[in-house]
């Protein structure tokens, strides 16, 4: 296991960059401590890909460094970095059985035959596939042959960090929440440092302690999955994280405060700082469909379950609200409030408001 630190790493795929729009890492300085679950998070395109295959040696950065336990790793290929990598395509040998498939990572370092009699039989039990061990791995279904390469990753209790790289494309949506949860009940027994790279809120949040929300190559949020939802450090994250995701509402800063369709709302705390764009951002959960307050027209409902989701129109701006009770019909006129202390302002997409002490 290992602490991973990137220190001012940016990376171009173009041999000559000239400027921001070049680079797919913009500039990282990210701590990851021992034996941690990270997540990494965000849409197609934004990084996250590029930055593990950095830390894993498939890459080297254009610039800044990558240490493991402040060694400088930079420039070691991967067979010297001491990891394991899952990708999202099973990468097995389909030729042996799964027993010979998990036992080979140990079986190339030289592990004795009981200890790896003994490692392989726990990961199989595992990833529930103790009853196939003596089949070839070419008679599986695409889930069970990636469950085989997520067992590869994990059998060897040696390595510095566990890297998944949207590991659950392949796999049954029913079998998804059940592998999530082995993967954090392995983590929590071993405590080995992991990493999991995907653009799905609910992989990332099920499964990281600490999760690094990208965007555009540029990190714009790190932290638990409460701290993302209930504070959302940039407009992106809010409405990344979130189904549906934060409203945000354009405004006018006046005074430290903000005034929303020539209405004043009431927020968490004073503005401290303004810039080009400066926008409401309010989660539907802490929308208040009530007697006063701004005037809205329901648009629609969507009974989603546990609670409804109703999207209303305000001054041609769309705002949703989570309700728990019957929602009113389309076309009807209600007035709507925001919860205080989870309304804030972002400014150029940055949080702008101060806390209230």
């Amino acid at each position: 296991m290992a602490k991973i630190t990137i220190d001012k790493l940016r990376h171009s795929y173009s041999p000559n960059p000239t400027g921001p729009d070049d680079y797919a890492l913009k500039e990282i300085d990210l701590d990851w401590t021992d034996g941690g679950a990270y997540a990494l998070l965000g849409p197609s395109g934004c990084g996250k890909s590029t930055l593990l295959n950095i830390i894993s040696g498939l890459l080297t950065p254009s610039e800044g460094r990558v240490l493991f336990d402040g060694k400088d790793v930079t420039n070691l290929p991967p067979d010297q970095r001491n990891i394991a990598q899952v990708f999202q395509f099973p990468v097995i040998y389909d030729t042996m059985t799964v027993y010979d498939n998990l036992a080979f990572p140990l079986r190339n370092r030289g592990v004795d035959s009981a200890r790896i009699d003994a490692r392989v039989m726990e990961i199989a039990t595992m990833l529930e596939l103790e009853d196939r061990l003596a089949t070839r791995a070419s008679n599986l279904t695409p889930d069970n042959k990636q469950k085989i390469s997520m067992g590869r990753g994990l059998v060897r209790d040696d390595v510095n960090v566990v890297m998944f790289d949207e590991p659950l494309t392949v796999i049954d949506p029913a079998l998804k929440w059940k592998l999530r949860s082995k993967l954090k009940e392995l983590h929590q027994k071993i405590a080995v440092t992991m990493i999991y790279v995907t653009h799905d809120q609910t992989e990332a949040l099920t499964f990281a302690d600490q999760v690094v929300v990208m965007q555009d190559g540029v990190i714009v949020q790190i932290g638990s999955p409460v701290e993302l939802f209930e504070r959302p450090q940039h407009t992106f994250v809010g409405h990344f994280i979130g189904s549906p995701g934060m409203n945000i509402l354009p405004c006018e800063v006046v005074d430290g405060g903000a005034t929303f369709q020539g209405q004043k709302i009431a927020l968490e705390g004073k503005v401290v700082k303004t810039g080009q764009t400066t926008e409401i951002g309010i989660r539907p959960e802490y929308v208040r469909l009530s007697d006063s307050g701004i005037p809205a027209t329901v648009r629609k409902a969507a009974d989603i379950g546990r609670h409804t989701v109703v999207e209303m129109m305000t001054g041609g701006v769309a705002i949703n609200a989570i309700t728990d009770a019957a929602p009113p019909e389309p076309g009807t006129e209600v007035r709507l409030s925001f919860d205080p202390d989870q309304t804030r302002v972002y400014s150029d997409g940055w949080i702008a408001t101060e806390v209230a002490k």
